[in-house]
């Protein structure tokens, strides 16, 4: 088996890290960079161009230039969460036949794994220069609150660029982990990860080497792009307030305002004042047209991104309540994610657990550093530490007058494994349909639906006689299966949940098997 190594697929940026002589270290980009910008480029000769150079060119290509593409893997094209999204990138959002979320230029169109593949294949080369040898496996962090089709696309992701993805790690519990929190010392942590595209907050024990999540919660839609948003929506609103025209409509100028406005925001974290300066924006009826804010001030940016600052709050209280913790028994604060940069942030952080947060991480590296380190576990490197996880959403079936019945809660410790009896509601019912749903609510409609499969051939009785199991496994990967049996006759059924959107294996067969032999990304 070749090395294992940790990687943190990020929104914004994306890090990798080996465990290295029993200690985890972040490798390089070929530029020096210890991070990688997740970003994909198509140039005009129809090359794939990977991080830094494809953020150059992001001006000039827009459309043909695709970033963020987390928010969008596992989701479909009318999630509510994506129409204000849509409207600030440059680049095509469109609905696949099956309704996800893909994108479209004129090289074609993809789906977010595939734009997930590009940028971990050119992960993979990162590594296997900087080990002289090839790479099939690793341990790929994702945010705590994904779902199981965000997880399955994920590894579908890691499949097609030539990766084995071993185990999906949350990403605040690599972060506990690349902490090395003193195993001498029984603590609660909290782990608050704003990172480019997505909210976590983990409340988890250590002791004696042992880590063990007791609840996550978040929103897979609250992250850096969001306040970036904010302050692109002020400064459109000015300019169009001044000369009557629309930049939304020029994809040239959404982007360079977009890559101003981010600039600004995380100047605002270390001064108190900044500029957002543009010239030749665009062109008016009098000529060419500039953006002049000379003054851009903190408790400017605050205030337009004050309700995103206010959302960080149900989830850390939720969390909480699940853990069954009071806010003083947490005993320490850790910041990941590059958001955690911004005073507001930091304030909301120390207003709402009442003390500082641990000042020694690097937030844009220690989720990385933690994956790594999970692979030392894996591969028996590191004896002394045990990791205890849980799955983040509730599981449970469909049953009459469309409400769910919970088979696993959430914030259950996994691996795990549960039964449920289920009875027949029809006179002479031949057969059960077994609908797999994940979420909170008893709606099962405002739930996901993981799938689907039927038992059949049930003894003809009256409706209530007829009894039937049905068992959910769920491993440490996250990935479920469930069997249904009939207890007169023990007939039984079972399927391994497959995610109801996505790429089919088919599909991610071909496309691996084409990047296997085509050519490599440039960086």
């Amino acid at each position: 088996m070749g090395k294992l190594i940790g990687i943190d697929l990020g929104t914004t940026n994306s890090c990798v890290a080996v465990l290295e002589n029993g200690k985890p270290n972040v490798i390089p980009t070929r530029q020096g960079h210890r991070t990688l910008p997740s970003v994909v480029a198509f140039t005009d000769e129809g090359n794939e161009i990977v991080g830094v150079t494809a953020l150059r060119q992001a001006v000039t290509n827009p459309q043909r230039t695709i970033y963020g593409i987390k928010r969008l893997i596992g989701r479909k094209a009318n999630d509510p969460s994506l129409q204000r999204w849509k409207s600030c990138v440059p680049y095509e959002i469109t609905s696949a036949p099956n309704g996800d979320a893909w994108v479209s230029t004129r090289d074609g169109d993809y789906s977010p794994p595939e734009i997930s593949a590009i940028v971990l294949q050119e992960i993979k080369a990162i590594a296997e220069d900087y080990l002289g040898a090839p790479v099939t496996e690793a341990v790929v962090t994702v945010p705590a609150y994904f779902n199981d089709n965000q997880r399955q696309a994920t590894k579908d992701a890691g499949a097609i660029a030539g990766l084995n993805i071993k185990h999906i790690l949350n990403e605040p519990t690599a972060a506990a982990l690349g902490y090395g929190v003193d195993k001498s010392k029984d603590q609660c942590l909290a782990i608050f990860d704003l990172g480019g595209g997505t909210f976590d907050i983990t409340i988890m024990k250590t002791s004696g080497g042992v880590f063990e999540v007791l609840a996550s919660s978040g929103d897979t839609f609250l992250g850096g792009n969001d306040f970036d948003q904010a302050l692109m929506e002020h400064v459109i609103a000015e300019f169009q307030k001044e000369h009557g025209i629309e930049l939304r409509k020029d994809p040239v100028a959404l982007q360079r305002l977009k890559e101003a406005c981010e600039t600004a925001k995380k100047e605002l974290s270390s001064t108190t004042t900044t500029s957002i300066n543009l010239p030749f924006i665009t062109s008016g009826p009098t000529g060419p047209l500039h953006i002049r804010h000379d003054v851009i001030d903190r408790p400017l940016l605050e205030k337009l991104t004050q309700g995103l600052i206010d959302r960080l709050d149900a989830p850390c209280q939720q969390a909480l309540r699940d853990a069954k913790l009071k806010v003083e028994e947490v005993d320490q604060v850790l910041l990941v994610g590059g958001m955690t940069r911004m005073p507001a942030v930091r304030r909301k952080v120390e207003s709402t657990f009442g003390k500082v947060s641990a000042k020694d991480v690097n937030p844009d590296e220690i989720v990385a550093i933690g994956a790594a380190t999970q692979c030392g576990i894996m591969s028996g490197d590191l004896q002394d530490v045990v990791l205890l996880d849980v799955t983040p959403h509730s599981l449970g079936v469909r049953v009459r007058d469309e409400r769910m019945s919970f088979v696993i809660e959430k914030n259950t410790t996994i691996p795990t494994s549960e039964k449920k009896l289920f009875a027949t509601t029809r006179d002479n019912q031949d057969h059960v349909d077994i609908q797999v749903y994940q979420g909170e609510n008893e709606q099962v409609w405002s739930n996901t639906n993981l799938g689907q499969f039927s038992l059949g051939d049930l003894p003809l009785m009256p409706a209530g006689k007829v009894n039937v199991e049905v068992t959910f496994l769920l491993d440490a990967d996250g990935v479920l299966k469930v069997t249904a049996r009939e207890l007169t006759t023990g007939k039984a059924a079972s399927v391994k949940m497959t995610p109801s959107s996505g790429l089919g294996q088919g599909q991610v067969d071909r496309l691996a098997a084409e990047r296997s032999g085509g050519q490599r990304a440039k960086s």
